[in-house]
């Protein structure tokens, strides 16, 4: 092994990651264009367009998706739309809440826009209802009702002075609303499919709307009638008005006449003079030469959004794989890429000058290039099926890549623009083509492993270099039936001269590369349980170290193929092995998430790295051996930095504070010390944490004045972050009850002044409503079902027993002392489990037994399952409503009785039972 003086490694810490921002949905880009407005679930990312980064992220705390959002026209207020039918005005730049109120749609809300004044919004519902909302003085002004099914589409007139909101839904009309009378002035009927964009011009006299009909319509606003419909040949999901102010002639505008762009299904920007509906100008796009020429339906290139830029004269598109592309005008060149959603991470490499960028493969047929320092990105079009293996040439500016296509491809960066192009390919597998591996020495030639279980090595040229549009064609020089069953790994020696390679057939083989391009087989690897997806030869050593999907990762001695050592770990798959420290250490990534550091030497688990979610596929080290990087099937690029010593010491003191402030906050509970409990959890900041101690205040004895001593001691800022908690909690059935049981006590005790002056007071408090209100929906529906059951026990009742009957077996009707199941709507509000609306299953609270009840029609709040009644020579006596028998002879039965039903058990009835029913 290496030299023992060697620093070993003992951390690695995260140094910038690449996440999924954008997973479908709407996108709007800020007035100044230097922001980029984008949901992801229950988040709408603000990416700054400049530097590639999220800089701002409001989230709501319910964590139900974003149905939509809005944007105002001076970039002041963002306001969004959530499952739970609440809408929130954002200060988006401190990610704050600054109001919430309610939708009043009775589903969710579709689409939403701001007028040009930023005081009106628009919300559209898949109610079919379109609601107007005064945004400064806080009120509903319009409710239009008219439309079909979801409106997808609603849009201000440019021009305010004309009070007008164009609107569409599934009828695929366009609806013209009259906001001064609140009707719709006409529909406009082109369209037979939906439709998707709007755009005006200038004047606000015409107007493009665009549908997925394969059509777009000129329509004359003064005299609501279609001037041009222009059959465009894809479904259009964007449109944009050209203005004429500008010289568009590279791109095909030779007149004043009015000309648009269209994006849609073909994945292409096209424009149309709309007087002639001629298309003057196309967009080309580098394809793959075996890329088929038809259209397809799920073309990962198709566009989704069109949004134009008029300032810095710029278009920005969506692509269906949620890429973000902006181009410039005119000449419609590419400016930057955002990635917003990688999918599944196959494969991750170092690349460029430094390991300035790193090359990814998803799961995709694309391969993206992301600048580390900015996350720009560039999309890498190429192969025809999704990319499965990388790997990178010794100076980091050359790269090979295969998939399932069957072919390799080579590629090249531009050490000065750092712009990649693809330079070679070849094609000759039968099968899917699953790892590659280049030359090590210089860039000479590369070995590729296929599902046909074959090896084949590709001789590149001396000269890579290439003219514009030329593809150098790799043959291959060698082809060797390595394997029973699927290559999944190949790796080249640091000299050259060795190969190695792993198969599902559980073995690892080690082959000699000669000269004259033959491949022979020099010794077998044998020993894993499970088939090996990784090898990986030592810089330093005659080592070769394999992984498993046993679970195992074993070095190899390349002298006589004896397993020299074992390590151990993983619970599921080792998917990739690395050496690091100059071959003295190991670092593994599995099927588990989890990336391990190992130290040779000692045969030991040094480090173990909670990376990722999922399989880690990805995993690479940088060339100056300080970092490394690794990709996961949950989407998520992670680059990692080796600290020192002294970084790592720090780390480690703020994970043992926190495990220190959790030991005792576990002794204060056991001590009772619920205000010093109470005091620690806060100051950790974890709602679930605060919220055991709560929990645990609630189960002693006299826990409502324990609860109020308690809370009421606490400092203002902790009483603070208790009200924002309790807006948490409440969201959850399992937890409202105690959300509620601190509320109670700040609400009752706080003057309101005092409350409203805590930071989002409002807000918080706002947020309760909705979800307090469903509580009670919830036991409202239970209280009815009750009192059904109620009324079925009035008017049952159990005239005589059968002298057959068994004397264990008789039914004993005499009367209760309590009822043995009551309602208590207060406790039940707090209690009901919202994924059970109808109350099945929640434990019900006994009442009061000394509490008063009325007779059951004049009953409308609590309901007793079980009235009492005594039973007298036979005959059924009705009690009255405070529950006294009438009768003095059931008195004796009556001591007898259970005080306590907790189980009835109808009784076996003899075939001619002697009973009587008696209606109430």
């Amino acid at each position: 092994m290496a030299g023992a003086n060697l620093q070993f490694k003992t951390n690695y810490v995260v140094s910038s990651k690449i996440e999924p921002f954008y997973k479908g949905g709407k996108v709007q880009i800020s007035k100044d264009e230097r922001y980029i407005f984008c949901t992801c679930g229950s988040r709408v990312n603000v990416l700054e367009i400049s530097t590639g980064k999220i800089v701002h992220c409001v989230e709501h705390d319910d964590q139900e998706d974003i149905t939509s959002f809005a944007l105002s026209c001076d970039d002041e207020l963002l306001v969004t739309a959530s499952r739970a039918l609440l809408l929130r005005q954002w200060d988006w730049k401190q990610a704050q809440c600054s109001r919430s109120w309610r939708a009043i749609h009775t589903v969710p809300v579709a689409s939403m826009t701001f007028d040009s004044t930023s005081t009106l919004l628009a919300t559209g519902g898949c109610d079919g209802t379109i609601k107007i909302w005064d945004v400064v003085k806080q009120y509903c002004t319009h409710n239009l009702k008219g439309s079909s099914g979801v409106v997808h589409l609603v849009q201000f007139h440019p021009d305010i002075s004309r009070l007008q909101l164009f609107s569409s839904s599934l009828d695929c009309g366009i609806r013209l609303w009259d906001l001064q009378t609140s009707q719709c002035v006409c529909v406009l009927q082109s369209h037979y499919s939906a439709v998707t964009a709007l755009s005006f011009s200038p004047d606000g006299g015409t107007m493009v709307s665009s549908g997925r009909d394969k059509i777009c319509t000129v329509w004359d606003l003064e005299t609501k009638k279609a001037k041009r419909t222009v059959p465009v040949y894809e479904a259009v999901e964007g449109v944009v008005l050209l203005p004429d102010s500008e010289d568009f002639s590279e791109i095909g505008v030779k007149n004043k006449d009015l000309h648009f762009i269209t994006a849609g299904s073909k994945g292409i920007l096209r424009v149309w003079e709309a007087s002639t509906a001629r298309c003057v100008y196309t967009q080309t796009l580098p394809v793959s030469a075996e890329a088929e020429d038809e259209e397809k339906d799920d073309d990962p290139r198709s566009l989704t959004f069109l949004l134009h830029l008029p300032s810095s004269s710029r278009l920005a598109t969506v692509t269906a794989e949620h890429n973000i592309v902006l181009y410039q005008l005119p000449a419609l060149s590419t400016q930057q890429q955002f990635v917003g959603y990688s999918d599944e991470v196959l494969d991750v490499k170092f690349l460029g000058k430094d390991d300035s960028h790193i090359v990814v493969a998803t799961n995709s047929c694309q391969l993206k290039v992301f600048e580390l320092l900015t996350n720009s990105c560039q999309i890498l079009y190429g192969h025809t099926d999704t990319v499965l293996s990388l790997d990178v040439f010794k100076k980091g500016f050359l790269f090979a890549s295969c998939g399932k296509d069957r072919s390799v491809r080579v590629w090249q960066m531009d050490s000065d623009t750092g712009q990649v192009t693809c330079v070679a390919q070849g094609s000759c597998h039968t099968n899917d083509v699953g790892s590659i591996t280049c030359s090590r020495l210089k860039a000479s030639f590369v070995v590729s492993g296929s599902q046909d279980c074959t090896v084949k090595v590709w001789d590149l040229p001396a000269d890579l270099s290439t003219t514009e549009g030329e593809i150098h064609q790799l043959t291959a020089c060698a082809t060797e039936k390595a394997h029973d069953k699927d290559i999944n790994s190949v790796a080249v020696s640091p000299n050259d001269k060795l190969l190695a390679s792993g198969s599902q057939d559980r073995t690892a083989k080690l082959w000699s590369l000669a000269r004259e391009g033959n491949v022979t087989l020099l010794g077998v690897f044998r020993g894993h349980r499970r088939g090996v997806w990784a090898v990986c030869f030592s810089p330093v050593d005659q080592v070769l170290a394999t992984s498993s999907a046993d679970g195992t990762t074993k070095l190899w001695s390349l002298q006589d193929f004896g397993c020299l050592k074992t390590f151990e770990g993983h619970d599921a798959s080792v998917l990739k092995v690395i050496f690091v420290s100059r071959g003295t250490q190991l670092l593994t990534s599995g099927s588990d998430g989890l990336v391990k550091l190992w130290t040779i030497k000692t045969n030991e688990c040094v480090k173990t790295l909670d990376a990722h979610q999922d399989k880690v596929w990805g995993l690479h080290g940088s060339r100056k051996d300080d970092k490394m990087v690794t990709g996961s099937a949950d989407s998520n690029i992670t680059v990692w930095l080796d600290v020192t010593e002294v970084e790592l010491a720090e780390e480690q003191a703020k994970q043992e504070d926190q495990i220190l402030k959790k030991q005792e906050l576990s002794n204060l509970l056991h001590e009772k010390k619920y205000l010093k409990a109470l005091g620690l959890a806060i100051s950790l900041d974890q709602p679930h944490t605060v919220l055991t101690v709560i929990k645990a205040i609630r189960q002693g004895e006299e826990s409502k004045e324990l609860l109020e001593k308690t809370v009421l001691k606490l400092r203002v800022d902790q009483k603070e972050s208790l009200l924002r908690y309790c807006v948490v909690w409440n969201t959850n059935a399992r937890n409202c009850q105690d959300a509620q049981a601190v509320l109670q006590v700040l609400l009752t005790h706080l003057p309101p002044d005092e409350m409203l002056q805590y930071q989002g007071a409002r807000a918080h408090l706002e947020g309760l409503i909705p979800y307090t209100e469903r509580h009670m929906q919830r036991i409202g529906k239970l209280l009815q079902a009750s009192m059904f059951l109620n009324y079925m026990w009035q008017k049952m009742r159990v005239a005589g027993v059968p002298s057959s009957m068994d004397q264990d077996e008789k039914m004993d009707t005499s009367p209760l002392a309590q009822p043995f199941f009551t309602i208590d709507k207060e406790k039940t509000t707090s209690s009901t489990n919202e994924e059970n609306p109808d109350g099945d299953g929640d434990d019900a609270q006994d009442e009061d037994p000394n509490c008063q009840m009325e007779e059951e029609e004049e009953d409308d709040t609590e309901v007793s399952v079980s009235r009492k009644a005594s039973a007298n020579n036979g005959e059924i006596t009705k009690t009255n409503g405070n529950h006294h028998a009438e009768s003095e002879e059931s008195s004796e039965e009556e001591e007898e009785t259970d005080q306590t039903v907790k189980v009835m058990k109808c009784p076996q009835v003899s075939s001619t039972p002697q009973c009587q029913t008696i209606s109430s």
